[in-house]
Protein backbone atom coordinates (compact mmCIF):
# COMPACT_ATOMS: atom_id res chain seq x y z
CA UNK A 1 0.00 0.00 0.00
CA UNK A 2 1.29 3.73 -0.94
CA UNK A 3 2.42 5.25 2.24
CA UNK A 4 0.22 8.13 1.48
CA UNK A 5 -2.90 5.96 2.09
CA UNK A 6 -3.27 7.36 5.59
CA UNK A 7 -3.23 10.75 4.55
CA UNK A 8 -5.85 10.60 1.63
CA UNK A 9 -9.69 11.49 2.60
CA UNK A 10 -12.27 10.12 1.08
CA UNK A 11 -15.93 12.07 -0.10
CA UNK A 12 -18.94 10.91 -0.92
CA UNK A 13 -21.89 12.90 -2.85
CA UNK A 14 -25.10 13.65 -1.62
CA UNK A 15 -28.42 14.08 -3.95
CA UNK A 16 -28.13 15.69 -7.21
CA UNK A 17 -25.82 13.20 -8.60
CA UNK A 18 -27.81 10.51 -9.90
CA UNK A 19 -28.13 9.55 -13.27
CA UNK A 20 -29.53 6.74 -15.42
CA UNK A 21 -26.82 3.89 -15.43
CA UNK A 22 -25.43 4.76 -12.27
CA UNK A 23 -23.61 1.07 -11.17
CA UNK A 24 -24.07 -0.79 -13.74
CA UNK A 25 -20.87 -1.47 -15.10
CA UNK A 26 -19.16 -1.57 -11.55
CA UNK A 27 -21.77 -4.43 -10.95
CA UNK A 28 -20.50 -6.48 -14.22
CA UNK A 29 -16.78 -5.67 -13.44
CA UNK A 30 -16.75 -6.08 -9.81
CA UNK A 31 -18.35 -8.92 -7.39
CA UNK A 32 -18.67 -6.54 -4.18
CA UNK A 33 -20.49 -3.94 -5.93
CA UNK A 34 -22.90 -6.39 -7.56
CA UNK A 35 -23.44 -7.69 -3.82
CA UNK A 36 -24.13 -4.12 -2.64
CA UNK A 37 -26.95 -3.32 -5.62
CA UNK A 38 -28.11 -7.18 -4.61
CA UNK A 39 -28.44 -6.10 -0.86
CA UNK A 40 -30.01 -3.06 -1.80
CA UNK A 41 -32.83 -5.10 -3.72
CA UNK A 42 -33.58 -7.46 -0.77
CA UNK A 43 -33.36 -5.26 1.80
CA UNK A 44 -35.77 -2.28 0.43
CA UNK A 45 -38.06 -4.92 -1.44
CA UNK A 46 -37.60 -3.72 -4.74
CA UNK A 47 -35.22 -3.47 -7.57
CA UNK A 48 -33.58 -0.72 -6.77
CA UNK A 49 -30.60 -1.63 -8.97
CA UNK A 50 -33.26 -1.77 -12.06
CA UNK A 51 -33.99 1.87 -11.19
CA UNK A 52 -30.37 3.36 -11.18
CA UNK A 53 -29.19 1.39 -14.48
CA UNK A 54 -32.87 1.84 -16.30
CA UNK A 55 -34.54 4.49 -15.21
CA UNK A 56 -37.08 5.87 -15.91
CA UNK A 57 -34.92 8.79 -15.30
CA UNK A 58 -38.43 10.52 -13.53
CA UNK A 59 -38.41 8.09 -11.52
CA UNK A 60 -35.05 7.16 -10.24
CA UNK A 61 -35.26 11.19 -9.31
CA UNK A 62 -37.66 11.07 -6.88
CA UNK A 63 -36.20 11.75 -3.68
CA UNK A 64 -37.78 8.46 -2.29
CA UNK A 65 -35.36 6.33 -4.89
CA UNK A 66 -32.83 8.86 -5.43
CA UNK A 67 -31.08 8.87 -1.65
CA UNK A 68 -30.86 4.96 -1.50
CA UNK A 69 -29.54 5.02 -5.32
CA UNK A 70 -27.20 7.26 -3.87
CA UNK A 71 -26.00 5.51 -0.90
CA UNK A 72 -25.85 2.21 -3.05
CA UNK A 73 -23.86 3.35 -5.90
CA UNK A 74 -20.74 5.48 -3.38
CA UNK A 75 -21.20 2.02 -1.17
CA UNK A 76 -20.35 -0.40 -4.32
CA UNK A 77 -17.61 1.95 -5.18
CA UNK A 78 -15.90 1.47 -2.16
CA UNK A 79 -16.38 -1.77 -1.67
CA UNK A 80 -14.93 -2.36 -5.38
CA UNK A 81 -11.79 -0.23 -5.01
CA UNK A 82 -11.39 -2.25 -1.83
CA UNK A 83 -11.46 -5.24 -3.53
CA UNK A 84 -9.02 -3.75 -6.58
CA UNK A 85 -6.19 -2.66 -3.78
CA UNK A 86 -7.05 -4.72 -0.52
CA UNK A 87 -8.28 -2.94 2.97
CA UNK A 88 -8.25 1.09 3.01
CA UNK A 89 -7.80 2.79 5.68
CA UNK A 90 -7.86 6.72 5.06
CA UNK A 91 -7.13 9.35 7.32
CA UNK A 92 -10.57 10.76 6.96
CA UNK A 93 -14.02 9.99 5.57
CA UNK A 94 -16.88 12.71 4.56
CA UNK A 95 -20.42 12.98 2.74
CA UNK A 96 -21.91 16.03 1.73
CA UNK A 97 -25.78 15.56 3.82
CA UNK A 98 -27.09 12.20 2.00
CA UNK A 99 -23.54 11.25 1.41
CA UNK A 100 -22.62 10.80 5.43
CA UNK A 101 -24.36 7.22 5.26
CA UNK A 102 -22.53 6.00 2.66
CA UNK A 103 -18.98 7.76 4.86
CA UNK A 104 -20.37 6.07 7.63
CA UNK A 105 -20.89 3.04 6.51
CA UNK A 106 -17.28 2.98 4.77
CA UNK A 107 -16.26 4.11 8.65
CA UNK A 108 -17.58 0.67 9.94
CA UNK A 109 -20.20 2.48 12.39
CA UNK A 110 -22.80 1.43 10.22
CA UNK A 111 -24.37 -1.56 8.86
CA UNK A 112 -24.92 -1.17 5.01
CA UNK A 113 -28.49 -2.55 5.83
CA UNK A 114 -29.45 -0.19 8.54
CA UNK A 115 -28.03 2.62 6.75
CA UNK A 116 -30.56 1.54 3.81
CA UNK A 117 -33.05 1.68 6.05
CA UNK A 118 -32.52 5.04 7.47
CA UNK A 119 -31.75 6.71 4.08
CA UNK A 120 -35.02 5.30 3.01
CA UNK A 121 -37.07 6.53 6.17
CA UNK A 122 -35.08 10.20 5.80
CA UNK A 123 -36.48 10.38 2.12
CA UNK A 124 -39.66 9.51 3.09
CA UNK A 125 -39.86 11.54 6.02
CA UNK A 126 -38.48 14.90 4.22
CA UNK A 127 -41.04 13.60 1.09
CA UNK A 128 -43.48 14.18 3.81
CA UNK A 129 -42.54 17.19 5.28
CA UNK A 130 -42.26 18.95 1.92
CA UNK A 131 -45.77 18.07 1.16
CA UNK A 132 -47.35 19.36 4.27
CA UNK A 133 -44.60 22.57 3.79
CA UNK A 134 -43.91 23.53 0.80
CA UNK A 135 -40.83 25.13 0.19
CA UNK A 136 -37.70 25.31 -1.38
CA UNK A 137 -33.98 25.71 -2.44
CA UNK A 138 -31.81 28.03 -4.55
CA UNK A 139 -27.78 28.24 -5.45
CA UNK A 140 -26.32 32.10 -5.01
CA UNK A 141 -23.01 32.26 -7.26
CA UNK A 142 -20.91 34.80 -6.33
CA UNK A 143 -21.98 35.98 -2.81
CA UNK A 144 -19.62 35.22 0.05
CA UNK A 145 -21.10 33.34 3.28
CA UNK A 146 -21.50 36.25 5.36
CA UNK A 147 -23.37 37.87 2.85
CA UNK A 148 -25.76 35.09 2.07
CA UNK A 149 -26.56 35.23 5.57
CA UNK A 150 -27.46 38.51 5.82
CA UNK A 151 -29.58 37.97 2.92
CA UNK A 152 -31.67 35.49 4.53
CA UNK A 153 -32.10 37.23 7.85
CA UNK A 154 -33.18 40.25 5.99
CA UNK A 155 -35.45 37.90 3.57
CA UNK A 156 -36.86 36.30 6.72
CA UNK A 157 -38.14 39.32 8.49
CA UNK A 158 -39.80 40.97 5.47
CA UNK A 159 -41.89 38.23 4.81
CA UNK A 160 -42.00 36.22 8.03
CA UNK A 161 -40.97 32.96 6.76
CA UNK A 162 -38.23 30.95 6.84
CA UNK A 163 -35.21 31.14 4.82
CA UNK A 164 -31.33 30.18 5.34
CA UNK A 165 -28.06 29.21 4.25
CA UNK A 166 -28.42 25.10 3.62
CA UNK A 167 -25.43 24.40 1.88
CA UNK A 168 -21.97 26.60 2.45
CA UNK A 169 -20.55 24.70 -0.91
CA UNK A 170 -17.46 26.34 -1.40
CA UNK A 171 -16.09 29.96 -1.96
CA UNK A 172 -18.95 31.19 -4.33
CA UNK A 173 -21.50 28.96 -3.99
CA UNK A 174 -24.03 28.83 -1.17
CA UNK A 175 -27.65 27.34 -1.37
CA UNK A 176 -30.19 28.72 0.71
CA UNK A 177 -33.10 26.78 2.07
CA UNK A 178 -36.69 27.65 2.92
CA UNK A 179 -40.40 28.82 2.08
CA UNK A 180 -41.17 30.11 -1.47
CA UNK A 181 -42.43 33.18 -0.44
CA UNK A 182 -39.16 33.94 1.48
CA UNK A 183 -36.97 32.04 -0.95
CA UNK A 184 -37.70 34.76 -3.64
CA UNK A 185 -37.19 37.70 -1.73
CA UNK A 186 -33.66 36.43 -0.68
CA UNK A 187 -33.25 35.47 -4.46
CA UNK A 188 -34.09 39.45 -5.36
CA UNK A 189 -31.98 40.78 -2.59
CA UNK A 190 -28.83 38.31 -3.30
CA UNK A 191 -29.05 40.11 -6.64
CA UNK A 192 -28.77 43.21 -5.11
CA UNK A 193 -26.26 42.90 -3.05
CA UNK A 194 -24.11 41.79 -5.83
CA UNK A 195 -24.91 37.67 -6.59
CA UNK A 196 -23.79 36.92 -9.84
CA UNK A 197 -26.67 34.53 -10.20
CA UNK A 198 -29.80 33.20 -8.10
CA UNK A 199 -30.83 29.84 -9.48
CA UNK A 200 -33.97 27.94 -8.36
CA UNK A 201 -32.65 23.97 -7.94
CA UNK A 202 -35.13 21.24 -9.15
CA UNK A 203 -36.14 20.60 -5.85
CA UNK A 204 -39.48 20.52 -3.72
CA UNK A 205 -38.44 20.18 -0.45
CA UNK A 206 -36.18 23.21 2.09
CA UNK A 207 -33.78 20.47 2.97
CA UNK A 208 -31.54 22.04 5.97
CA UNK A 209 -33.91 24.40 7.27
CA UNK A 210 -36.47 24.55 9.70
CA UNK A 211 -39.10 23.22 7.53
CA UNK A 212 -37.39 19.67 8.13
CA UNK A 213 -38.51 19.80 11.87
CA UNK A 214 -41.36 17.88 11.85
CA UNK A 215 -39.35 15.12 9.58
CA UNK A 216 -36.09 15.74 11.90
CA UNK A 217 -38.27 14.57 15.04
CA UNK A 218 -39.43 11.63 13.63
CA UNK A 219 -36.28 10.53 12.17
CA UNK A 220 -34.42 10.76 15.76
CA UNK A 221 -36.32 7.95 16.46
CA UNK A 222 -35.26 5.74 13.91
CA UNK A 223 -31.80 7.21 14.45
CA UNK A 224 -32.04 6.24 18.40
CA UNK A 225 -33.28 2.49 17.76
CA UNK A 226 -30.62 2.02 14.86
CA UNK A 227 -27.15 -0.23 16.13
CA UNK A 228 -24.21 2.51 15.59
CA UNK A 229 -20.89 1.17 16.40
CA UNK A 230 -17.87 3.63 17.01
CA UNK A 231 -16.05 4.70 13.90
CA UNK A 232 -12.99 2.87 12.97
CA UNK A 233 -11.72 6.30 10.30
CA UNK A 234 -12.68 10.24 11.45
CA UNK A 235 -15.79 11.20 9.98
CA UNK A 236 -15.82 14.95 9.50
CA UNK A 237 -19.35 15.80 10.38
CA UNK A 238 -21.54 18.33 7.99
CA UNK A 239 -23.15 20.13 11.04
CA UNK A 240 -19.99 21.07 12.64
CA UNK A 241 -17.10 20.24 10.57
CA UNK A 242 -15.22 18.50 13.20
CA UNK A 243 -14.18 14.69 13.25
CA UNK A 244 -16.25 12.29 15.07
CA UNK A 245 -16.21 8.52 15.74
CA UNK A 246 -18.09 7.87 19.16
CA UNK A 247 -21.77 6.71 19.04
CA UNK A 248 -23.35 9.37 21.01
CA UNK A 249 -21.78 11.93 18.81
CA UNK A 250 -23.26 10.22 15.41
CA UNK A 251 -26.46 9.48 16.94
CA UNK A 252 -26.42 13.33 17.55
CA UNK A 253 -25.37 14.10 13.62
CA UNK A 254 -27.60 12.80 12.27
CA UNK A 255 -30.48 13.93 14.54
CA UNK A 256 -29.58 17.54 13.94
CA UNK A 257 -28.73 17.10 9.97
CA UNK A 258 -32.09 17.63 8.67
CA UNK A 259 -32.25 21.27 9.65
CA UNK A 260 -28.75 22.24 9.90
CA UNK A 261 -26.45 23.59 7.27
CA UNK A 262 -23.89 21.76 5.55
CA UNK A 263 -20.63 23.47 6.17
CA UNK A 264 -18.94 21.65 3.22
CA UNK A 265 -16.14 24.55 2.98
CA UNK A 266 -15.23 24.20 7.08
CA UNK A 267 -15.11 20.63 6.39
CA UNK A 268 -12.53 20.51 3.24
CA UNK A 269 -10.35 22.78 5.29
CA UNK A 270 -10.60 20.44 8.32
CA UNK A 271 -9.41 17.46 6.51
CA UNK A 272 -6.28 19.58 5.24
CA UNK A 273 -5.77 20.61 8.76
CA UNK A 274 -6.50 17.24 9.92
CA UNK A 275 -3.23 16.32 7.00
CA UNK A 276 -5.53 14.73 4.21
CA UNK A 277 -2.97 15.97 1.31
CA UNK A 278 -5.25 14.08 -1.19
CA UNK A 279 -9.39 13.99 -1.99
CA UNK A 280 -11.20 10.93 -3.79
CA UNK A 281 -14.61 10.77 -4.37
CA UNK A 282 -16.47 8.01 -4.62
CA UNK A 283 -19.99 7.61 -6.46
CA UNK A 284 -21.98 9.11 -9.12
CA UNK A 285 -20.37 11.93 -10.99
CA UNK A 286 -17.34 14.24 -9.48
CA UNK A 287 -19.60 17.04 -7.72
CA UNK A 288 -17.20 17.49 -4.93
CA UNK A 289 -14.05 17.36 -6.98
CA UNK A 290 -14.68 20.20 -8.24
CA UNK A 291 -15.59 21.83 -5.11
CA UNK A 292 -12.57 20.22 -3.45
CA UNK A 293 -10.97 22.78 -6.30
CA UNK A 294 -12.59 25.66 -5.53
CA UNK A 295 -12.24 25.25 -1.84
CA UNK A 296 -8.54 23.76 -1.54
CA UNK A 297 -7.11 23.85 -4.85
CA UNK A 298 -3.61 22.98 -3.54
CA UNK A 299 -4.98 19.72 -2.59
CA UNK A 300 -5.57 17.06 -5.50
CA UNK A 301 -8.39 15.30 -6.16
CA UNK A 302 -9.80 13.08 -8.70
CA UNK A 303 -13.32 10.91 -8.99
CA UNK A 304 -14.82 7.18 -8.84
CA UNK A 305 -17.77 5.94 -10.05
CA UNK A 306 -17.46 3.74 -12.67
CA UNK A 307 -15.64 0.71 -14.09
CA UNK A 308 -13.34 2.51 -15.85
CA UNK A 309 -12.54 4.97 -13.24
CA UNK A 310 -11.26 2.33 -11.65
CA UNK A 311 -9.16 0.69 -14.14
CA UNK A 312 -7.75 3.89 -14.48
CA UNK A 313 -6.73 4.23 -10.34
CA UNK A 314 -3.07 4.53 -10.01
CA UNK A 315 -3.43 3.97 -6.31
CA UNK A 316 -3.39 5.47 -2.91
Amino acid sequence: MDPLANSVAFLFPGQGSQFVGMGKDLALSSDSARAAFETADSTLGYPLSKLCWEGPEADLNQTLHTQPAILVHSVATWRALQERVGNLRPRCLAGHSLGEFSALVAAGALEFGDALHLVRERARLMTEAGERSPGGMAALLNLGIEEAEKVCEQAAAETGEVVQVANDNCPGQVVISGTLQALERAMILAKERGARRALRLAVSVAAHSPLMRPAAGVFARTVQSTPISPAGVSVIANVTAEPIWQVSAIREELEAQLTSPVQWTRSVRKMVAEGCVRFIELGPKDVLTGLGRRIAPEVPGLSIGTAADLAAFDGV
